[in-house]
């Protein structure tokens, strides 16, 4: 752990000025409501289907397998750094996201201090700023109950400031929400401390999501763009189950190459079956009774058709990739799989007050989860030191595959890239190709058009969604994930680096959370 990042340059200074603002008049906010119509308290209690993130959009630094660091524009966490530090998702419910950044004498929370966890003992969830409103409070003392604890979504830029500059990750923070879930998503606009030349907005788009409205897409030319200095809290329903990608509309091109991208999924109803519970009866049910489920044999485009009728029951234990209704993509663990890659060129220009020239941009590391070979199989994150003499831990999940004796891995592969095709296969164990970019692979008579294959490949903007089946290897075994693009298998000139993993069969289990071997 280290101590909270205290700016000193006058560029920084001078962005802060932008955040000293008066009472009644901030522009920093989050939005994480305990209820909603479509979802209302439970016993009194926050709605565990309201899911919610803060998000930074500034800069920062990662550090590549082969030690080289590199310049990013980027998103990075305020919110589920407890989650992230140890490799998981951050998007927590609002019982989590709603915590008060100060103790009970009003002083701030050591954790807060922290601006980049490097230890699974961190584990402070809530959002990076939220702190007890004056103007609340007092309402609460001349109404009791109408302010409970003071927390209404007022912040406190500094604290927003000392965590979120510098604070990019590579890949964006991972965003993992339930079919049926209301997200809600606040990006915070930091700046850019490297470049105070560039007055950058940005924005959140979900890369073939499906969203009803046009004003939380993040195009900025339908929606809008979030300016330095301010918040913007996204609203979304999560309909359908699948592996998806989102990142910043502006200038995508070059917001995209310096890296503001990222991997959202949907995990399925199906994964609150009871056990022993039909799995089709259940997927019946849904499409029946549930509007945001409906599907019908007649939809080409439906995701869940029925499959032939048959007694599959749902085993403790296991998660879907999809409402299947057969039981056909149940899995014992899952695992993000991005691939990206991008030209340290371009990035030290991006950097340095250049031009960057888009004609010459030709990617040299390649990256799985924003790591190269062989940090790709580092179960903890390697550091970067900042411009502000702080080290900073932004790559924080890992992509190395540990699979159960005799059990299933799901891989949720996305390629994050701009400007390359990727390839990856499988030495040893076949791939079972269960979905594509996020349809599940049914035909409209309900029977599975899976395959098997020893490698996928895919261009910008595509998910995959892939089984691995350990049934029949022998335990402690180890396999290989690689590009067989053998120009891709290096870190930038150096050989053996770039898009290659790991893949363990575990004797004694896979632990939930870490998803080390136990």
């Amino acid at each position: 752990m280290h101590s909270t990042r205290l700016i000193g340059s006058g560029v920084v200074a001078a962005l802060l000025v932008l955040f000293a603002l008066p009472a009644g008049a901030q522009s920093f906010k989050v939005q994480c409501p305990t209820h909603t119509a479509l979802h209302p308290l439970i016993n009194g209690q926050p709605n565990p289907h309201i899911k919610c993130q803060q998000l930074s959009g500034g800069d920062g630094f990662a550090t590549m397998g082969d030690g080289t660091q590199t310049y990013l524009f980027a998103f990075g966490p305020l919110s589920g750094l407890g989650n992230l530090v140890k490799g998981m998702e951050g998007t927590v419910t609002a019982a989590e996201f709603n915590k008060s950044n100060l103790d009970g004498s009003g002083n701030v929370l050591s954790a807060i201090k922290v601006g980049a966890p490097d230890g699974a003992a961190y584990n402070f969830n809530g959002a990076i700023g939220l702190v007890p409103d004056p103007d609340c409070a007092a309402a609460n003392a001349a109404s009791p109950g109408s302010c409970v604890n003071g927390l209404d979504g007022h912040v406190d830029p500094r604290l927003i400031m000392d965590v979120g500059v510098l604070n990019g990750n590579a890949p964006a923070p991972l965003i993992v929400i339930d079919e049926g879930d209301e997200l809600f998503l606040t990006l915070t606009n930091v700046g850019q401390v490297m470049r105070p030349d560039l007055f950058e907005q940005h924005t959140v788009h979900f890369h073939g999501y499906p969203n009803a409205s046009a004003f939380y897409d993040g195009v900025p030319d339908a929606s809008i763009a979030i300016n330095i200095g301010g918040s913007f809290t996204y609203y979304y329903l999560a309909p359908e189950a699948g592996t998806y990608i989102w990142h910043c509309h502006i200038s995508p091109p070059e917001h995209l190459q310096m890296g503001m991208v990222g991997q959202l999924y949907v995990r399925p109803r199906q994964n609150g079956v009871p056990a022993s519970g039909s799995l089709r009866a259940a997927l019946a049910s849904a499409q029946s009774t549930d509007p945001l489920a409906k599907c019908s044999s007649s939809d080409l485009l439906c995701s869940t058709q029925l499959p032939p009728a048959n007694s599959a029951t749902h085993q403790a234990g296991k998660i879907y990739a999809y409402d299947d209704g057969d039981g056909s993509t149940a899995v014992d663990v899952e695992y993000p799989m991005q691939m990206m890659g991008f030209d340290p060129n371009f990035h030290f220009v991006g950097m340095t007050f250049n031009p960057e020239s888009f004609i010459d941009n030709k990617d040299k590391y390649f990256l799985l989860n924003g790591r190269s070979y062989p940090d790709t199989i580092n179960p903890d994150p390697m550091s970067t030191q900042a411009t502000d003499g702080t080290e900073h831990y932004s790559q924080p999940l890992p992509a190395i595959v540990n699979i159960p004796l005799n059990g299933k891995a799901l891989l949720r592969f996305s390629d994050l890239n701009v400007t390359e095709y990727h390839t990856l296969a499988s030495l040893g164990i076949p791939m079972h190709v269960i979905g594509l970019n996020a349809r599940l692979l049914r035909d409209q008579d309900g029977s599975n058009m899976d395959y098997y294959t020893n490698s996928i490949t895919l261009g910008g903007g595509e998910s995959i969604d892939v089984i691995l089946d350990a049934a029949g290897y022998g335990a402690n075994q180890k396999f290989y994930l690689y590009t067989p693009q053998l120009d891709h298998l290096s870190n930038d000139a150096e050989n053996f680096g770039g898009m290659m993993t790991e893949v363990n069969i575990c004797s004694g289990g896979v632990n939930p959370t870490t998803k080390q071997c136990i």
